[in-house]
């Protein structure tokens, strides 16, 4: 039989955490449960996780936190368990590591499907770089430096293939703003947001079908850029 997804879950909050576990195994999932990070980092010693939720505000030891201990030794998928009014310590967790936030409440529904869209994302250990990216109506060439949207061929700079290959390659995962600026522009522009919007509006206009009303690259409130390469 093949082997259950396994999941730690960490939050401090009981009603929260049987929530969780009973959703997810109902779901075929193996569950494990800690109330703070460093119980949580306990747990993996012996059961490596293939996703983690993580709750932000905690005891002894944080979802922020967590996040960059877990960074420093493994690339497992963050599922970051925020309410609103968190925006700042979203983003903080977010560029600490984490791959994703859902806020709270929550319902179950969407709770499954930022669990799938995780796991599907997990790249397999030891896999080689790609020369082409190939996701949904997305098509990139590396060596050529070419993209294609649905079948149709777009021409961007050097600059815009940049943004778009960053993003390409990490589908459906809210990428910060900061995040973006530094993998593309450095450390020194971190705070260049406006750069930044610049440069995904020129991108939304060759792109989407209408800018509008953008299908690919979706706005995160506040925190950055969400890509979706379609089905």
């Amino acid at each position: 039989m093949p082997t259950r997804p396994h999941i730690i879950v960490v939050d401090d909050e009981p009603q929260i955490t049987r929530v969780l576990r009973t959703s997810l195994d109902t779901q075929g999932y193996d569950i494990r449960v800690a109330n703070d990070g460093e119980t949580a980092l306990e747990i993996m010693k012996d059961f490596t996780p293939d996703l983690v939720i993580t709750d932000l505000a905690m005891p002894n030891m944080n979802g922020i936190e967590l996040c960059r201990r877990l960074r420093e030794v493994s690339q497992v998928p963050i599922l970051v368990l925020s309410v609103r009014g968190e925006e700042r310590s979203k983003i903080e967790a977010l560029d600490s590591g984490a791959d994703d936030y859902i806020t709270k409440p929550f319902s179950t529904g969407e709770l499954l499907a930022r669990v799938r869209a995780a796991l599907r994302r997990s790249p397999p250990s030891g896999a080689e770089p790609r020369s082409k990216i190939e996701d949904g109506d997305i098509h990139i060439d590396l060596n050529a430096h070419s993209v294609a949207v649905a079948g149709r061929d777009v021409h961007l700079t050097p600059k815009e293939f940049d943004v778009l290959l960053y993003m390409a390659q990490h589908p459906r995962k809210v990428l910060t703003h900061r995040a973006i600026l530094n993998a593309v522009w450095g450390g020194a522009s971190v705070e260049q947001n406006e750069y930044l919007r610049v440069f995904v509006g020129q991108l939304r206009k060759k792109l989407e079908v209408d800018a509008g009303t953008p299908k690919y690259i979706l706005t995160e409130p506040w925190v950055g850029y969400r890509f979706e390469p379609g089905e």
